[in-house]
Parts: structure tokens; sequence; C-alpha cells
């Protein structure tokens, strides 16, 4: 690479204090001191791996010496935005300066033409079938971004037409649920013990007597006025696959999110020491268990577009070494509906995931309305 060489009027100025206040924005940072931490981040954002002087007086376009750079990382060390891992081992981004980058020196590319077809191709939704739509969404964005993808599905509001138990061994079955639209849901469930063939037709036509024109968040507190008023006519294992089957659908408040994760080995892949996969463990612990699970939908509800979380800023799971990419998607009515993301090391290459996760998140709010 070409060294532009330029003339050095004064010698103090290259040794300016980068700002007055302890903490500043990108703004007020000289150019100097924003190309070398711009140069840093790139640099680590690409490899992982700390970056020393001589790696940036090899990137600058300017003739500027090590120790210059040397005394500039000093000064955007001590602003709390590089750290270094050991005396000796250059420096890296803290979780603040992460932020400043991502905030006011990111760019962020925009997908080709090829890209859009092959989004739009892999999540094509079969006829009436939202729950293959929202897993080939999950599928995609962990390949293309090599991360874990996590999506929130809506929540079903539409009328229930009809519904079956269908037992697959003694202690599995699905409960089936045909919308008025034509949309079909199936989930599989535990049974409480001892039903059989006979028990399970008979909640299937108690259900079907009073479930036309109510949604699912408001079906289980007609069927529990409903199992009170006739509990004398109803088989006692009837009752209870009723009150399972119906409680698999749904959580106490009568809202049903379901969260879809894909990309669990992609994460393993990134995992260099026994402390990254505690957290990578920690993390999944926390998506396994639901734990919080509305939060999710509610980091993207502050407006259009994507969000991005770094470390602790991420209060949806108690990892802080991760960093979450979110986009809500909407309906016809711009209401948000759900949400779609990938998680990551904090070293992820926003700017080409950024423009993913928002198409594919513009993408699905189309298809959902139609």
């Amino acid at each position: 690479m070409l060294l532009q060489t330029i003339e050095i009027t004064g010698f103090k100025q290259w040794n300016e204090p980068l700002v007055d206040l302890p903490v500043s924005p990108i703004a007020n940072l000289n150019d100097r001191s924003r190309e070398v931490f711009r140069l840093l981040v790139e640099s680590y954002l690409e490899t992982g791996d700390p970056v020393g002087s001589r790696t940036l007086t090899r990137s600058l376009q300017e003739q500027v010496s090590a120790a210059t750079i040397r005394n500039v990382m000093q000064d955007l060390e001590y602003l709390g935005l590089l750290d270094s891992p050991h005396v000796s081992a250059g420096r890296i981004p803290t979780q603040q300066g992460l932020r400043m980058f991502v905030d006011g020196l990111l760019e962020v590319g925009d997908l080709s033409n090829q890209e859009r077809k092959q989004i739009e191709s892999s999540i094509a939704p079969e006829e009436n079938e939202m729950a293959s739509m929202l897993d080939k969404a999950g599928s995609l964005l962990s390949g293309l971004t090599q991360t874990a993808s996590v999506v929130l599905a809506p929540k079903s509001e539409t009328p229930i037409k009809h519904i079956e138990f269908v037992p697959l061994t003694a202690d599995r079955a699905i409960v089936v649920l045909v919308m008025v639209d034509g949309e079909v849901e199936n989930r599989v469930f535990t049974p409480p013990p001892g039903q059989t063939q006979s028990s399970m037709r008979e909640a299937a036509n108690f259900v079907n007597s009073i479930v036309s024109g109510h949604t699912l968040s408001e079906l289980r507190t007609v069927l529990a006025a409903q199992i009170e008023k006739h509990r004398r006519e109803l088989d006692v294992l009837a009752q209870s696959l009723i009150e399972e089957g119906v409680a698999s659908w749904s959580s106490d408040d009568g809202s049903e999110a379901r969260l879809i994760v894909r990309g669990r080995s992609n994460l393993l892949d990134e995992a260099s020491t026994q402390q990254d996969l505690d957290r990578i463990k920690e993390l999944f612990d926390d998506l396994e268990q639901k734990r919080e699970i509305t939060e999710f939908l509610s980091l993207s509800e502050q407006g259009e577009g994507v969000r991005i979380f770094i470390g602790s800023e991420n209060k949806l799971f108690s990892l802080s070494g991760s960093s979450l990419v979110v986009s809500p998607y909407m309906n016809s009515e711009r209401k948000i509906i759900g949400a779609v993301g990938v998680i990551g090391p904090t070293r992820l290459n926003y700017g080409r995931i950024v423009p993913i996760v928002d198409y594919t998140a513009q993408l699905m709010g189309r298809m959902l309305s139609k």
C-alpha cells in the first residue's frame, strides 16, 4: 500500500488531547484518533485478535510512526474505548467502544440482487404454512450469518374452526388446530396417563362443540367455564386431556409466543476457550427455558428497523459476551407481530448482518400480511 506523504506543520498538534471530557461521542474525536479507532475496530471484527500499533501504521494512509499510534491508542484506552488484554498484546475495543463504532462509524452494506433472491426463495411459504416459513427464516439467517438465529413467532389471533387430538405413542400426542382462514398448526405434547382413542375423541367432540369463533387466547377461558359446567357429563380422562392439550398452546396469561432458535453449532465453532463454552451454554440455557421470552419482542419495539444490542446491553440473556441484532416484522396494519434476529459474539460482521436481518424482517412482514 502506498503511503501518502503530508507536511506536518506542528508536532504538538499530533499529541493534543483527543477530547476534553472523559467520555465523548465519536464526533469529538480528532481525525487522527477517529481513523485509528476505526481501523482498529475493523481489524478486530475481522480477525478477533488484539491489534498492535505496527499493524495500524501499515493501514493508515498517512506516514505515522508506531510510537505516535501507541500514544493515540493510550488516549483511546483512557477514554474507555479500548482495552489491553495483555501488556504487549495490542488493543481490542471495549463494549463502549463497539457501541460508539456501531453508532458513528459502521458502514452498512447493501444486499445484492442475488442475495435478495436467495432470501426470497429460501423462506417462500408453502400454502397456509406459517410455521414452515418461520422455521425457514431461522435456518436462512443462521446459514447466511454463521451465527445462531432467533425468530419470535406471532401469537395466533385467528378464530379457530376445528381441533383434533391425535395419539402418537403412549406418552405423546399431537393437538391440531385448523383456523377459519385455512391455516393449520400443530404441536406435540404429553397427554395425561391412561388416555384412550375414545377419551381423545370425546375430548375433541366437546371442544369442537364450543370452539367456533373463538381465538386461541380466548379458548382456555371459555373451556374452563364449560368444563366446570359439564364436569359430570365429561369423562375424567377427557377433562384432563382438554386441559393438558389446550395448556400446551397457551401460557398463563392466554398469549402464546414461540421462539425458534437455529445454529447452535455456529456459536460452538466460535468458542476458543472453556470460558467461551461456558458462556454459550449459559446463553442456550436461557433460551431453552424461554426466560423472559416477550422481552425479545419488546427489544425491537422502539421504532422500525434493526437494533443492535452489544454485550450487557442485551437484556434478554444473562450472557454478557454476546451481541443481538434484531428487527421487528409487521402485519398489513403496521403492527409489530414478531421479531427476527441473530445472536453471536460481540465480534460480529455488523455491516453485513444488519441488511440481512433487515430485509428478512421486511420480507416476512409482507408475506404474513398476504
